[in-house]
C-alpha cells in the first residue's frame, strides 16, 4: 500500500517548465527529420499529478508526441530511435540520468542514486491521430520491432469523457479513484496513464447512462 497524494500545481509548476524547455530543444535537435507537436495528457493535464513522501518515486509526467510525418519518410523505429536519442542527448543537460524505451513509452528519470530515490520523471509515448483513431508506436521486446498500432478502448475519447464527468459534477470522485488507484497499484509495469485511463472509464460508465 503506498501514500500518495496530490501535488500542487504550484509545486509541479517548475518540473515541468523544466521539460517544456527539454521538450521545444528537442524540437530544434531533430528538425532535419522531423517536426513534432506535443501535449502534456491525463493527470498531468487535470493538474492531478501524485507525490508519495514514504517511497523512492517522485513526481511523474505523461506527455504525447505527435510527429508530422505525412509522407511517411520514416518508420516507426526510426521515429522512435531519432527521439530516444534525441532526448537522452538533452534531458541529461538537465541532470536526468537514466533513460528506458518500453512497450508504449520512452522515459527519462532524475535518479538521486546517494539516496537512491527518483526525484521527478517524464514518460513520452508517439502518437498519431487519423479519421480511425489514435496510434502510437508500439515497441516489441522479444522481437526489437517498433510498429504503429491503435490505442486500445480504454483510451479512446477519454478526454471527451473527462469533460462529461467535470462539467457533470463528478470530479471528485474521479479524484479519490484515482489517487486510491495508485495507492493500491501493485503492477510495476502499469503507469500513471493507464490508472488514469482506468479512473476515467470506471467512472463515467458509472454516471453516463
Amino acid at each position: 500500500m503506498y501514500h500518495y497524494e496530490y501535488v500542487s500545481k504550484k509545486q509541479a509548476a517548475p518540473f515541468k517548465a523544466e521539460l517544456i524547455e527539454i521538450i521545444k530543444k528537442v524540437q530544434e535537435e531533430v528538425r532535419d527529420d522531423f517536426t513534432f507537436q506535443f501535449t502534456f495528457i491525463g493527470s498531468s493535464s487535470r493538474n492531478m499529478i501524485t507525490f508519495d513522501p514514504t517511497t523512492n518515486k517522485g513526481f511523474d509526467f505523461d506527455v504525447n508526441i505527435e510527429v508530422n510525418d505525412d509522407d511517411e519518410n520514416y518508420d516507426a523505429g526510426e521515429i522512435r530511435t531519432i527521439l530516444r536519442n534525441a532526448f537522452t542527448r538533452v534531458s541529461r543537460q538537465y541532470g536526468y540520468n537514466k533513460f528506458e524505451d518500453s512497450t508504449r513509452v520512452i522515459t527519462i528519470k532524475v535518479v538521486d542514486y546517494w539516496r537512491s530515490r527518483i526525484s521527478h520523471s517524464c514518460d513520452f509515448a508517439v502518437v498519431y491521430n487519423s479519421k480511425k483513431g489514435q496510434q502510437y508506436i508500439r515497441f516489441n521486446k522479444e522481437t526489437g520491432k517498433y510498429t504503429w498500432e491503435f490505442q486500445t478502448q480504454p483510451y479512446k475519447d477519454l478526454e471527451k469523457r473527462a469533460d462529461f464527468l467535470k462539467k457533470n459534477g463528478h470530479w471528485d470522485e474521479v479524484l479519490d479513484v484515482y489517487l486510491d488507484k495508485k495507492n493500491s497499484n501493485d503492477n510495476p509495469d502499469k503507469r500513471s496513464r493507464s490508472l488514469y485511463a482506468e479512473t476515467i472509464n470506471e467512472c463515467y460508465s458509472r454516471h453516463h447512462k
